[in-house]
C-alpha cells in the first residue's frame, strides 16, 4: 500500500461551497494522493452537487440535517485506511504533512493521533494556540516524537482509526465547537498518546462566514460539559469558575450556561471521572489554559 493510501482525508462542511472547492483543489493535488471523503452537513448552497461535478474522485456523503462534528464519525465508518486526516473546509494540509503524520503513526503504534502546526493565512503567522502545544507540560515518554497533548484541533489532526472507533468518536452530545477535548481525554484514558509534531504543517484561512458569537456560545458550553463529564467535583468547580470568569457577561454566555443546565440529566447519567493519574495531568494544564490568549471566549 502506498503512503498516500494510508490515510483518508475527511472534510465536513456546511454552506461554504466556494471555500470547500478551494480546499479540495489543494487537497486533491497533494503528492500524497490521499482519498478524500466530504460530508456535506445539509448545505443549502449546492455544495455536494458542485463537489461531485468538479471532483468525481471525491466521495460525497450528505447529511439530512446539520450533524456538526458527528458527521466526521460517519466518514470514518466509510474509510478503509488505517488512519484519517481531518481537514476543515478552510484548512489546507501542506505537501508532505500527511505523509509525515502517517510515518509517525506507523513508527509509534502507541500514538493515537498526531496534530500539526497551524499557520494562519495570509501572513502565515503561527496560530495563537501553538505556543501552548509546543510547551505542553504533560509528561511524555522519551520515545514520543513531540510534546504530549490532552486535546487536539480536529482539522489539524491525523488519527488512528482503530483508536478513534474504540473511543467512540465525536460525541453527539456536543455537536460542534470544542468537541475535540472530550474525545482526546477518552483517547488518553484508553491508553493512547496524543502528539504534537512541529514538522507537520497545516495552513488555516479562517472563514469569513463564521458565526463568532454562536461558536463562542458552543465553545463555552462544550468546555463546561466536558469538564463535568470527566473531571472530579473539585476540579470541575475550579475549571468552570476559571472559564466563566474570563467570559463576557452577555446573553451568549448565559445561553451557554443554560445549555449546560439543560444537559444535566444526561450529564449526571453519563459522567465518568478520569483516573487519578490522568486528572493529575489535566491539572497541569489549568494555569496555561487560564492565561491562554487562544482560549479567551470573547468573540
Amino acid at each position: 500500500m502506498s503512503t498516500g493510501a494510508r490515510s483518508t482525508v475527511v472534510v465536513i462542511t456546511h454552506d461554504r461551497r466556494e471555500e470547500l472547492l478551494r480546499t479540495l483543489e489543494h487537497m486533491t493535488a497533494l503528492p500524497e494522493r490521499a482519498p478524500v471523503i466530504v460530508v456535506d452537513n445539509a448545505s443549502g448552497d449546492g455544495s455536494a452537487e458542485a463537489v461531485r461535478a468538479r471532483f468525481p474522485e471525491v466521495t460525497v456523503l450528505v447529511e439530512p440535517v446539520n450533524a456538526g462534528a458527528v458527521a466526521r464519525n460517519h466518514a470514518v465508518r466509510c474509510a478503509t485506511t488505517p488512519y484519517v486526516t481531518f481537514c476543515d473546509d478552510d484548512v489546507r494540509w501542506q505537501p508532505g504533512a500527511i505523509r509525515t503524520a502517517v510515518d509517525l503513526l506507523d513508527r509509534h503504534p502507541d500514538i493515537g493521533a498526531v496534530m500539526g502546526r497551524c499557520l494562519v493565512e495570509p501572513d502565515l503567522v503561527e496560530d495563537p494556540l501553538t505556543p501552548e502545544l509546543r510547551d505542553s507540560p504533560v509528561p511524555a515518554p522519551p520515545w514520543l516524537p513531540g510534546t504530549a497533548l490532552l486535546s487536539v484541533m480536529a482539522g489539524l489532526t491525523t488519527v488512528r482509526v482503530s483508536a478513534f472507533r474504540a473511543a467512540g468518536g465525536f460525541s453527539e452530545r456536543l455537536w460542534l465547537g470544542g468537541e475535540e477535548e472530550l474525545l482526546a481525554i477518552d483517547l488518553v484514558r484508553t491508553g493512547w498518546w496524543l502528539c504534537w509534531a512541529e514538522e507537520v504543517v497545516v495552513h488555516h484561512r479562517p472563514s469569513g462566514r463564521r458565526d463568532s458569537r454562536g461558536r463562542r456560545r458552543l465553545g463555552i458550553r462544550n468546555t463546561l460539559l466536558t469538564t463535568w463529564a470527566r473531571r472530579p467535583l473539585g476540579a470541575a468547580l475550579r475549571r468552570s469558575a476559571s472559564v466563566l470568569a474570563g467570559c463576557p457577561k452577555d446573553r451568549h454566555t448565559i445561553a451557554a450556561v443554560g445549555g449546560v443546565l439543560r444537559a444535566l440529566p444526561w450529564l449526571l447519567r453519563e459522567r465518568r471521572c478520569v483516573p487519578p493519574e490522568l486528572e493529575a495531568q489535566l491539572r497541569l494544564l489549568e494555569e496555561p489554559q487560564r492565561t491562554s490568549v487562544a482560549r479567551r471566549y470573547v468573540g
